[in-house]
C-alpha cells in the first residue's frame, strides 16, 4: 500500500475531523458543567488543525 504524503494527510485530517467532533460531542453531552468547555474548546482546535492539514495537501 503506497501511502504518499497527501494520502497520509487525507487520513490524519480525517481522523482529526473525527476526534474533533467527538471532543466537542463529549463537552456537549456528558459534561454540562465548565470541564465541558475544555472538551468543546479542545474539539474546535483539532478540527481548525484539519483544516490546516487540509490545506497544506496539495502544497507539500
Amino acid at each position: 500500500m503506497g501511502m504518499n504524503k497527501n494520502t497520509i494527510l487525507g487520513w490524519a485530517t480525517f481522523i482529526m475531523v473525527l476526534m474533533g467532533l467527538l471532543l466537542i460531542g463529549l463537552g456537549f453531552f456528558k459534561y454540562r458543567d465548565v470541564s465541558g468547555w475544555g472538551f468543546a474548546a479542545v474539539g474546535v482546535g483539532f478540527l481548525a488543525n484539519a483544516w490546516v492539514f487540509n490545506a497544506l495537501k496539495g502544497r507539500v
